[in-house]
């Protein structure tokens, strides 16, 4: 049987999904991605992972092959929502209690502008670029995920 490609998304993984690696067998719960969100949505992925919501039968089978994917960014700063957070981050300015604040950052995906580094193992963390303080849009990347090849042994999705 042919190897099934699987998005594995960051925050799914970060929440509730355990690391593995090429050769591990694992069970996944999948949901099949529709043909017009296999481009951009899923990089080209047939399936992708669903930890949370209805519990369906999960996919088993042997990880062939992942690779991060690694998607380029055009991050805009609010600089008056900057400014608030760094007010409310100076000790001198008297600031009581706790402070919640939005984030000044907008994350605006750059179409088509990702790419894959192949690994031996998935993390459970993915570490973003972080914007700076320019206050102009910036250019930076972040890793959303894996794209993983998957040697189904179960029902596939």
């Amino acid at each position: 049987m042919a190897g099934m490609r699987v998005f594995y998304e960051d925050w799914q993984m970060e929440c509730c999904g355990r690391p593995f690696a090429v050769g591990d067998e694992v069970a996944w719960p999948l949901v099949a991605a529709e043909p017009g969100e296999r481009g951009e949505r899923y990089y080209g992925a047939e399936a992708w992972v669903e930890n949370h919501g209805d519990r369906t039968r999960p996919t088993s089978g042997r990880v062939r092959a992942i690779e991060l994917v690694r998607q380029e960014y055009l991050v805009h700063t609010d600089r008056r929502a900057r400014e608030r957070i760094d007010r409310a981050l100076d000790p001198d300015a008297g600031s009581e209690g706790v402070v919640v604040l939005p984030s000044p950052y907008h994350w605006e995906a750059v179409p088509g502008a990702y790419t894959l580094e192949a690994t031996d193992r998935c993390p459970k963390w993915f570490d973003p670029d972080e914007p700076g303080r320019d206050p102009g849009p910036q250019r930076l990347h972040r890793t959303v995920g894996a794209l993983v090849t998957l040697d189904p042994t179960g029902a596939r999705p």
